[in-house]
């Protein structure tokens, strides 16, 4: 499923601060470090499944009111870290959506047991030529 599709943007509110690192004399005057916030529980765009699944997958990552916070700050200007926390935090969605294959049980091959048989045997006769020394 492509999250990009739901245009989550209007939904999706920012908070910009003062951040820390490089950037010299600018880093103290510029607020370029930002915080994105979104209300998966007010969300009129994402169905009551879609709601559910995030609220269950990223419950760690939920405040009290289960908003969800990205921070960005690597980049220099809050251009930039704008549009790291949007790749954050869609990426993050996406990784909610992916549905785990399911797995087939498999029986092992005749070889493989054959082999395992094998080794048995062979460890069985080393240890057994271990407590019988022949005089």
């Amino acid at each position: 499923m492509n999250i990009r599709h739901l245009h989550l943007e209007p939904e999706i509110s920012f908070k910009t601060s003062r951040s820390g690192g490089s950037g010299g004399q600018n880093v103290n005057k510029v607020s370029t470090k930002v915080e994105l916030n979104f209300d998966i529980a007010a969300s009129q765009i994402l169905t009551e499944e879609q709601k559910r699944i995030l609220l269950e997958k990223l419950g760690s990552r939920l405040t009290k009111e289960g908003i969800l916070q990205i921070v960005s700050q690597a980049e220099r200007t809050q251009l930039g870290n704008k549009k790291a926390a949007l790749e954050k935090f869609y990426s993050l969605l996406a990784k909610c959506f992916i549905k785990p294959k399911k797995r087939k049980p498999t029986k092992p091959s005749k070889s493989s047991k054959e082999k395992r048989l094998f080794t048995k045997k062979r460890n069985s006769e080393i240890k057994k030529m271990r407590r019988n020394p022949p005089q």
